[in-house]
């Protein structure tokens, strides 16, 4: 036998065990075989009326944001002082409220969407209830509303949005007129002497 053939062997012997290897393994069945089909993915919660009209949204709103939940107060006393600029919310062509998603610079038409729960998320119409793009409402009793971002990277840019509702454009706040002042009154002359009659004598 030639050295080169010597040296060929062990590796022709590998090679006969990994196939014997393999025809043993043959029988058993791969979990990942193209002839099973993969788990179903999760469902998808049905989407549900929410708890309030898009027409409650509509309307110019002062807005600000904060991160700590101690800092909210704050944060609405400063979103009412930002009425001066106000965040505009219209109705969309189709029914929906336009907003804008994070790091866009136009609007974009979004939709209300309940969940179980009592649940409200405001986002794209296509996505589920709680989708990566959505807002969920944290609050809203139609003058100050809350929205978290969904998108936890997003959220911990923009932070949890504050928007309180502004008054009818072009009115001014009002206020509270001064009673109106009494005249002084005359000083009340002084009584003149009365002159003793001039007796006789």
């Amino acid at each position: 036998m030639s050295r080169f053939s010597r040296l060929r062997l062990p590796n022709a012997l590998v090679m006969a065990s990994l196939a014997v290897a393999l025809a043993g393994c043959s029988g058993l069945s791969n979990p990942f075989s193209s002839s099973e089909a993969p788990p179903p993915p999760p469902p998808i919660a049905e989407t549900l009326p929410s708890s309030f009209p898009p027409q409650d949204m509509v309307g110019r709103w002062g807005l600000a944001a904060y991160h700590k939940e101690e800092d909210r107060a704050r944060t609405e006393a400063a979103a009412a002082n930002q009425c001066r600029q106000p965040y505009i919310i219209t109705l969309g062509p189709t029914g929906g409220v336009m907003m804008h998603l994070a790091d866009q610079s136009t609007p974009t038409e979004l939709r209300l969407k309940g969940a179980p729960g009592n649940r409200n998320f405001i986002g794209p119409a296509e996505d589920p209830p709680g989708g990566p793009q959505d807002r969920e409402v944290i609050s809203f009793d139609g003058r100050v509303m809350a929205l978290r971002w969904i998108d936890t990277e997003v959220q911990g840019r923009y932070g949890t949005m504050v928007y309180v509702r502004c008054g009818p454009e072009g009115q001014k706040p009002v206020r509270q007129k001064a009673a109106p002042k009494r005249p002084k009154a005359a000083p009340k002359a002084a009584p003149k002497p009365v002159q003793p009659p001039i007796q006789r004598q």
